[in-house]
């Protein structure tokens, strides 16, 4: 699908979704700049396999900026910050600068700047920018999910052996999450088409959303990674849920995501690999 001017795109959405698609094309040029130049970043350490970068904690700043300055009582999640209280606290950003650090950080054009917005403890809205393709998906709870104004919807396969599923392996350090997932890929590289790891939670989300992948799974996540892709999803027409089939994804950082059939399918194998 290709991309279309930010002002094409702009025309149909709501006040909300104008400042979160505005934050996240500012910040994208940024990061894209920043993309031209990824040899010359001062990088850290902040974890196994967790790296974060000059960009990373830039981007963040200026998304905060951007956003505060349209909704000034709005508080935040925040991926470097942690949490900012607002004097609204009907209404949380839930925020990742830079979905997709290590693919930035490695020269991979794979990464993303995901914005969602939980409202009355319910994820309402949710925007994920790639700027390097320049594709932002956005989406409102009960108004649909569109990529750069065009309305998208999960794929309707059903035959596992035809589907291509996602997945996250999970980072060094956590032997049971590393066994649990190995046999997790057994089993559905076992039964379907084949698997992909991208390195994007937010993007991964998104391309179901969008048909191109069947189905997504992934565990050891947080809030940041999924909460404006979860919405898009939802408004795709996907079921999203943790692998057990409960709503608890953002509290236990697994997920599971595809169309109704496949969720169902799908949950049941993966919960096989559970360790006892």
């Amino acid at each position: 699908m290709r991309p279309t001017s930010s002002r094409a795109r702009q025309q149909s959405l709501s006040a909300l979704l104008n400042v979160m698609t505005a934050a996240a094309e500012k910040v994208g040029r940024s990061l894209v700049r920043d993309f031209g130049e990824v040899e010359n970043l001062q990088v850290s350490r902040k974890g196994p396999a967790d790296f974060v970068s000059a960009a990373d904690k830039k981007v963040e700043k200026m998304l905060v900026e951007a956003l505060t300055k349209a909704r000034p009582r709005y508080g935040f999640i925040l991926e470097e910050q942690g949490r900012i209280e607002g004097e609204d606290t009907c209404n949380t950003w839930i925020i990742d600068p830079l979905d997709g650090t290590t693919n930035f950080l490695h020269g991979i054009p794979h990464f993303a700047i995901s914005i969602g917005l939980e409202r009355d403890g319910e994820l309402f809205a949710g925007v994920v920018y790639s700027p390097v393709t320049d594709e932002m998906f956005w989406a409102e709870k009960g108004s649909g999910a569109y990529l750069n104004g065009q309305r998208i919807r999960v794929a309707g396969r059903h035959d596992l052996s035809e589907c291509i599923f996602a997945t996250g392996i999970p980072f060094k350090g956590d032997d049971r999450l590393h066994k649990e997932f190995l046999g997790q890929l057994g089993l559905i590289m076992a039964c379907s088409a084949g698997v992909r790891r991208f390195g994007s939670a937010a993007l991964d989300l998104c391309w179901v959303a969008a048909g191109r992948y069947d189905g997504y799974w992934e565990t050891g996540l947080h809030p940041w990674d999924l909460a404006a892709g979860i919405v898009i999803a939802r408004e795709a027409g996907c079921i999203v849920t943790d692998i057990e089939g409960k709503p608890d994804m953002l509290a236990n950082g697994r997920i599971l995501c595809a169309n109704d059939r496949l969720h169902r399918e799908v949950g049941k194998i993966l919960r096989q690999a559970k360790p006892r």
